[in-house]
């Protein structure tokens, strides 16, 4: 089993994407910017490998305009050895990636411009897979699209425009439910009438159901008909509902206790996690499921959140403290628990100026006294209101920088 998480990595140092708009989508920009997205895709690359994490889906905008005319380089040329060497990390680390299309990626319009452009975007995410030298199994997932007053007509013309893709697209395309037009139902007919293999979202079925009568192990296990074995393993979408939030709005963070009872009811396939904290949530669920179930692997993970915690509840950072010291089984569902119900507190100024001191500590005896001044006037301008704590945290970040403190660098304590 391998569970991951979409795209973007959180609390992770260099890790961000850039873009651009169309007026300054120029030669030497784009050209800048996917070399920029492809090293940053490499380090969160890296980042997967260094944490166990072997599920990913890559971001659709790495390219920028990908599959626009406005972009008509050729960047799988361009960029063949980073593709190469980038490929070659996946296929020895035995990590398996996706890429999802974005909304505006609709087979079954009406509107030909509209099928013209799916069919073009559909055609990027298969290059950009290509270059990359992955498989069958790294797949392109895709949702059915509009009803637009007739689904009947709608769904046959979804198989009609089907016949427009290249074999390598077909070889690559996945489908989904989703939680407003096409419920699991649905798209298990689809997916049989055009042998499309079909992904289950637990959350989409939830809001738009099919037969409430049936369970989640009961459609997992009916969708893995669909599945054949050059496809790889049977890939599902995870996530849970946020408290108080629109229907269909992902959680923060994913609730282990909840978590682990829907993993002892459905059979063994590929999850990828979809909830806003990405990477973290997927350290907690692959650590969840770890065979080794080491303490040394909660300690890792409590020595990133550690200075999140005293910042947002020094009372909990104090219990998960005595917890990992106790030593006693595994206790990776109470950590988490822990940790998730600290960072709902909302941080004060004392714990605030507690924490950054904390991480002071690491540079203070070699700062220069400009960086000991700066430091202490920031604090003061905390103190008074002029400055937030981000400043402060800014501050800091380009002194774990500077001090090349790879221990504060791994932390999540500059990006919360």
């Amino acid at each position: 089993m391998k569970i991951g998480y979409a795209c973007l990595t959180l609390g992770v140092y260099n890790t961000n994407f850039r873009t651009c708009t169309l007026k300054t989508a120029t030669k030497e920009n784009l050209l800048n910017i996917t070399e920029h997205n492809l090293e940053t895709l490499d380090r969160i690359i890296d980042y997967n490998i260094k944490m166990g994490i072997t599920l990913f889906r890559i971001s659709s905008d790495i390219i920028p305009f990908g599959s626009s005319p406005v972009n008509n380089l050729p960047w799988d040329e361009i960029f063949k050895e980073k593709f190469r060497l980038i490929g070659e990390k996946l296929k020895l680390e035995n990590i398996r990636v996706s890429m999802h299309p974005g909304q505006y990626t609709v087979l079954n319009s009406p509107n030909e411009d509209v099928v013209k452009r799916a069919v073009e975007d559909l055609n990027y995410h298969n290059r950009f897979l290509n270059a990359l030298g992955t498989g069958k199994s790294s797949k392109i997932i895709l949702h059915i699209g509009g009803v637009y007053g007739d689904k009947k007509a709608a769904i046959v013309r979804f198989g009609k425009n089907y016949q427009l893709l290249s074999q390598g697209v077909k070889n690559r395309l996945v489908i989904e439910n989703d939680d407003k037009s096409y419920n699991i139902g649905d798209v298990l007919q689809i997916g049989t009438a055009n042998r499309i293999p079909v992904v289950y979202d637990n959350l989409h079925n939830e809001l738009l159901p099919f037969d409430r009568s049936k369970d989640d192990h009961y459609f997992i296990s009916l969708v893995n008909n669909t599945w054949k074995a050059d496809d790889g393993v049977q890939k599902i979408h995870y996530s849970q509902g946020a408290h108080l939030k629109r229907a269909g709005s992902h959680s923060k963070t994913i609730n282990l206790e909840v978590f682990n009872e829907f993993l002892n009811t459905i059979p063994d396939v590929d999850i990828m996690l979809e909830v806003k904290d990405k990477n973290l949530s997927a350290v907690k669920a692959n650590n969840l499921i770890d065979g080794n179930k080491k303490i040394s692997h909660l300690e890792k993970e409590w020595a990133r959140y550690k200075y999140n915690i005293l910042e947002h509840d020094p009372n909990r950072y104090q219990e998960i403290r005595n917890l990992l010291k106790g030593k006693e089984g595994y206790p990776v569902i109470e950590f988490y628990a822990l940790i998730d119900q600290a960072l709902t507190i909302e941080p004060s100024q004392g714990t605030q100026i507690n924490a950054a001191s904390h991480v002071w500590s690491y540079f203070k005896d070699e700062a220069t006294e400009n960086e000991k001044k700066k430091y202490a006037s920031y604090i003061e301008s905390l103190k008074k209101g002029t400055y937030s704590i981000k400043a402060v945290k800014n501050l800091l970040l380009k002194m774990a920088v500077k001090y090349e403190s790879d221990y504060l660098l791994n932390s999540y304590y500059f990006h919360f």
